[in-house]
Parts: C-alpha cells; sequence; structure tokens
C-alpha cells in the first residue's frame, strides 16, 4: 500500500479541501445569480477576461504563459476549484488574486463564459 508522505500531494488535498468550505461559506452568504450584473459590466468583464486573462492565457485562451481556458481544457475542472483559483491566485505562480476586484457572482459568470468558449 502506498504512503502519501509527498507534500504536493497534501497541499492539493488542502487546497481542495479549503476551496470546498471556501464555497460553502460563500455560496450560502452571497446570490450567485449572473442576472444580477448589468449588461455594461458584463462587456467589462468579456474584456478583462480577453485582455487581462488572455495576456497569460493567450488572447484565443489557447494557453501561453498560462494554461489553456477553452472548453475542452476545463471540461474536467471543477467550478469550485475555477472560482477559488481566480478569487485566490495560486501562490508562486503569476495568477493573482482578482478578490479585491471581482465578486463571487462576476467570477461565477466568467466561468460559465469560459465553459461555453470566449469566442
Amino acid at each position: 500500500m502506498a504512503r502519501y508522505n509527498d507534500n504536493n500531494t497534501v497541499r492539493v488535498f488542502l487546497f481542495v479541501l479549503l476551496a470546498m468550505l471556501f464555497n460553502t461559506v460563500y455560496a450560502a452568504d452571497e446570490i450567485l445569480n449572473s442576472e444580477n450584473i448589468s449588461s455594461p459590466r458584463r462587456v467589462e468583464l468579456r474584456n478583462l477576461l480577453l485582455q487581462d486573462c488572455g495576456s497569460c492565457h493567450g488572447m484565443t485562451m489557447q494557453g501561453g504563459l498560462g494554461p489553456a481556458l477553452t472548453p475542452e481544457a476545463l471540461k474536467n475542472k471543477s467550478r469550485i476549484m475555477l472560482e477559488t483559483t481566480i478569487l485566490s491566485g495560486r501562490p508562486g505562480t503569476p495568477m493573482p488574486p482578482w478578490d479585491k476586484l471581482l465578486t463571487r457572482a462576476e467570477v461565477s459568470w466568467l466561468v460559465d463564459v469560459l465553459y461555453a468558449g470566449v469566442n
């Protein structure tokens, strides 16, 4: 039987556990209804996705410094993991946290756009 002494395995487990807890707490406190996002704000968010996210993930989301953000690349990625990554960033990587600039509902809308395909 294999033993799990690998620090990366423990870190991934803790990250997922915290993401689940984070999602539960915030889902109870905040309405995640994308209909609350105005049309002008949706335009701003789409521009942010194409320009800011695209600067690392590729202007067509095919990958670059960061991984691809296409529907195919994201199909096995959970919503919780994607939202947590956007809000909290990825320590030790160039992925910054966006929690100071985006609401949870806005991040949820962005994830919907990514799952559907940006273009």
